[in-house]
């Protein structure tokens, strides 16, 4: 499938190419610190609460898009419940109040490859995405594909695929600008692609991004506090 060259709106889930990552004259607080980078923290079992108040905060529209359903509140619930951290990856982005904007779920699909051709095309995982309207027009949902992409390798996957409506061209876009195969059926689609094996590079990479990513927050976390702390003893009598 050709990429469609055309210069893509945002779509819900805040897709944007590298060109189109500007995001100014927006007075939201941004998610990236230094020009280029955007701090990408792992999420684990301990998230749990705080991944379920995020997907609950998107609409019946957003929901639609990224669960493919219209979601409700019992199976979202079911669904982060059901997530195994010792098995996928979950990925989050924050604010610089400590709002989680972005969410990416890279979840393990054992033995799977395109067509369902079983083992013989190698182990595959599964790219799910969501972006807070608070977040939007920033690029976050195509970090967070490339920072999958980084991860999977390093998992040993041979590809990556997303499932998506038909519908969210964006999504679909990006996936056809990486490279990825686009599988059609109806109102749904499938983009796999196909990863290049792991390197010390990729391992170095993803984690100097966690530790990074993680070392922020704990300032902005400590910050936050130290800023409470001293409200509350000037307006102590």
């Amino acid at each position: 499938m050709t990429a469609t060259k055309d210069r893509t709106p945002i779509d819900r889930f805040g897709m944007r190419t590298p060109a189109d990552m500007t995001g100014q004259n927006n007075p939201t607080p941004r998610p990236r610190t230094a020009e280029g980078w955007v701090p990408i923290r792992d999420l684990h079992a301990r998230h749990r609460r705080r991944i379920l108040d995020h997907l609950l905060e998107l609409d019946e529209h957003d929901r639609y898009l990224r669960f493919g359903y219209r979601a409700t509140t019992e199976q979202i619930q079911h669904y982060v419940a059901s997530i195994d951290f010792k098995r996928d990856e979950v990925f989050g982005i924050f604010d610089s109040k400590l709002h989680l904007v972005a969410v990416a779920h890279l979840a393990a699909m054992p033995g799977k490859g395109p067509h369902g051709d079983g083992s013989s095309r190698g182990r595959a995982m599964e790219f799910g995405v969501s972006v807070l309207e608070a977040g939007r027009g920033r690029g976050l949902g195509l970090r967070l594909f490339q920072h999958a992409i980084t991860h999977a390798r390093n998992q040993h996957a041979s590809h990556l695929m997303i499932h998506a409506l038909s519908e969210n061209g964006p999504m679909l876009r990006i996936a056809a600008r990486a490279g990825a195969a686009i599988e059609r059926d109806g109102p749904e689609a499938e983009a796999w692609l196909k990863l290049p094996p792991d390197t010390v590079g990729s391992h170095i990479d993803s984690s100097l991004q966690s530790i990074g990513a993680e070392l922020l927050y704990r300032v902005r976390y400590n910050a936050m506090h130290v800023s409470d702390w001293m409200r509350m003893l000037v307006a102590s009598p």
